[in-house]
């Protein structure tokens, strides 16, 4: 644990594992110099890597090294985000895996709000640096209305921004809770909530294998996915929730917890209406959510 923000997982690396049969090591070797190659490509674009051509272009070049096929919306713009003229989107995601983080940034880059022991990650962590990636001290609670004012900020001047609620990882999407301070931050800039829910899975069968939890290390998990055969990362984005306008009824706890519902249970909550009640139909779960390992 590393502060009063920190949620405490029963996820571990056990729970990682391969639904296939794991590649060979010839293939591995080959993966391994292909995403170290894409690596030093990203990290030579220094402070041009956030331009969000650039930003699209390495994440998806980094997923496709490492034998990922993306399964989500068309990239561009609007992919996730809502279009318009107003206040950016708040994107509430589920997180299993550091892999979560080009996953999103593949499809559409958006500004991403992580603890601050990511950007000591090998790889990752320089990456995450330089994509303007906003680090959090989650071991300071005096830090939080700092944190939830600046994010309300960001979201009103129109930048969209990617947060994981859960405060950990877990090894599959149906886990965890919400913490809801985020939401605050748009309710208080009258921001759009998109809920996306980001799932892996093996030739269609569920995956636990990109799972990034307790006290496993990034270059155990780099391993367990170069190794990983047909390896497919999904991203579902849901009907955004509205806050614009909002009726008395809508505080962050129900706004938390609509969103959880069509995140986590893979469901599409619709947008909300006024007093916080949703509009429209929810739809069917969706398939090949991994069950509990």
């Amino acid at each position: 644990m590393n502060g009063p923000w920190d949620v405490r997982s029963d996820c571990t690396p056990g729970c990682a594992a391969h639904a296939l049969p794991p590649l060979p090591a010839t293939d591995v070797v080959r993966r391994s110099a292909g995403f170290a190659h894409r690596v030093r490509r990203a990290l030579t674009d220094g402070a041009r890597l956030a331009e969000p051509p650039r930003l699209r272009a390495h994440a998806g070049a980094l997923l496709d090294a490492l034998g990922i096929r993306l399964d989500g919306p068309p990239p561009g713009a609007g992919a996730l985000t809502c279009p318009g003229g107003g206040p950016g989107t708040l994107l509430v995601v589920n997180h299993i895996s550091w892999l979560d983080i080009p996953a999103l940034l593949a499809v559409e880059p958006v500004t991403v709000l992580a603890k601050r022991e990511v950007g000591g990650w090998p790889v990752v962590g320089g990456l995450a640096r330089r994509a303007g990636t906003h680090f959090i001290d989650r071991t300071n609670p005096r830090q939080l209305p700092y944190v939830v004012r600046e994010l309300a900020e960001l979201l009103g001047s129109g930048r969209s921004v990617a947060v994981f609620p859960q405060a950990t990882t877990w090894c599959t999407v149906d886990r965890g809770a919400f913490r809801r301070a985020t939401f605050q931050a748009a309710l208080d800039a009258g921001a759009p909530v998109r809920p996306v829910t980001v799932a892996y899975t093996q030739q269609g069968l569920p995956s636990t294998v990109a799972a990034f939890c307790g006290e496993d290390t990034f270059l155990a998990s780099l391993r367990r996915v170069l190794a990983a055969r047909a390896l497919t990362v999904r991203v579902t984005a849901h009907p955004a929730l509205t806050t614009a306008g909002r009726g008395p009824g809508l505080d962050r706890r129900e706004l938390a917890a609509l969103a959880a519902r069509a995140v986590l249970g893979g469901r599409p909550a619709g947008r909300v209406a006024s007093g916080g009640v949703p509009a429209g139909p929810v739809a069917a779960p969706v398939r090949g959510a991994p069950a509990h390992v």
